[in-house]
């Protein structure tokens, strides 16, 4: 809830792999959740503090009203380092984490995050966010306990504030041209037999499925 410790609006971040219009699931028969990664630049020591003081406050929640007054010796927490490896395979973060500190947060189904521009008004057009896109976020940390044993803290999505746009993270599909160069004559038929490369290739340029490729974690 605002106003409360274990709440932050973040500084301008950047988003990466964002289902904040439509709740998703990456298994079939999962639960679909709106869900975004966000990338807090590593310079923003403020957004950080503030961070690490809500997971402080989490944590407290979780001792009082869900871990037995006891906190475990290790409390699994959702925000990685991008310098670092990642927690799923021990393999390097993608290049568009460095220097920054990476985490996920999502929403059930039942609760939409609001979606604004910089006046406040809602984006009605899904395109203007997308993965590498800037924005400000307001995320709320609890903990949990899973399964009766399993303990952490988790990061629940809220409103986000696009900021301005940003170079698209992954690239896009190349043109034609691009992929097989400009011939001098195309031959009889050409356009009709080959069809465009997204046609030859389904799924072209989409990232795999089934696991989050920033953090190599499911979501």
């Amino acid at each position: 809830m605002i106003g409360e410790a274990t709440n932050v609006t973040t500084g301008e971040v950047r988003l990466s792999y964002a289902h904040v219009f439509k709740p998703y699931a990456a298994v079939p028969g999962q639960e679909e959740k709106y869900s975004v990664t966000i990338l807090v630049p590593k310079s923003d020591t403020a957004t950080k503090a503030r961070i690490d003081a809500a997971i402080e406050a989490a944590k407290q929640k979780g001792i009082a009203n869900k871990w037995n007054g006891q906190c475990p010796p290790l409390v699994p927490t959702p925000v990685y380092d991008g310098d670092g490896t990642r927690p799923s395979d021990g393999m390097p973060f993608g290049a568009e984490c460095k220097g920054h500190w990476v985490f996920t947060a999502s929403a059930k189904a039942d609760y939409p995050p609001e979606v604004v521009d910089a006046n406040r008004n809602p984006i009605i057009n899904q395109s203007e966010i997308y993965s590498g896109v800037y924005a400000y976020v307001n995320v709320e940390f609890f903990p949990y306990l899973f399964g009766g044993a399993k303990k952490g803290i988790g990061c629940g999505l809220g409103p986000i504030m696009k900021s301005r746009d940003g170079e698209p993270l992954g690239g896009s599909a190349p043109t034609a041209a691009q992929a097989f160069g400009v011939p001098q004559q195309a031959a009889p038929g050409y356009a009709q037999n080959m069809g465009s490369p997204q046609q030859a290739v389904p799924g072209y340029g989409q990232p795999a499925q089934g696991v989050n490729p920033i953090t190599g974690l499911p979501f």
